[in-house]
């Protein structure tokens, strides 16, 4: 019985560790727009997703939403709410959510879409002469996401 009972749980985490992300077009959004699974399969590292946040060159969060634990970088913005308190304010599942593609819960808004790769409306070569051709990477990555979403989850008020 021990060695059936220990057979099923390697199998089950050998499964779950080759499952790999969840791909941008698979994200499966409920009525609201919350996304309850991982998208990685992984938790998130809330350190990580600080870093994300202040990146210019990843998330660059704190360029629309002031952070108060993000003083360190400077510049923060007013264009978004501000996100002391987000871990009280919403879910784990809405935070993805929002992340993943905030137009599926606050339509009209000018915030990104970071696991988004289709359905862009590109200016065309008329316009810069540089459009993008070809399918595009999402903004952040699975586990980014992940990490921008345990961050959140710790700015309680």
């Amino acid at each position: 019985m021990k060695l059936s009972t220990l057979t099923l749980v390697a199998s089950f985490a050998a499964g779950a560790a080759m499952a790999g992300p969840v791909a941008p077009a698979d994200v499966a959004f409920n009525d609201e727009g919350a996304v309850e699974a991982s998208l990685s399969g992984m938790a998130g590292d809330a350190a990580n997703g600080a870093e994300i946040m202040k990146s210019k060159k990843k998330g660059n969060c704190i360029s629309c939403h002031e952070v108060t634990a993000l003083n360190d970088a400077p510049f923060h913005g007013e264009v978004g709410p501000m996100l002391d308190g987000a871990g009280d304010r919403w879910t784990e599942a809405q935070l993805r959510g929002i992340l993943a593609n905030s137009k599926m819960t606050f339509e009209g808004t000018v915030m990104p879409a970071y696991y988004k790769v289709d359905g862009f409306t590109r200016p065309g070569n008329a316009y810069t002469g540089k459009a993008a051709e070809g399918a595009l990477d999402p903004l952040l990555n699975a586990q980014q996401i992940e990490d921008v979403v345990a961050f959140l989850m710790t700015l309680k008020d």
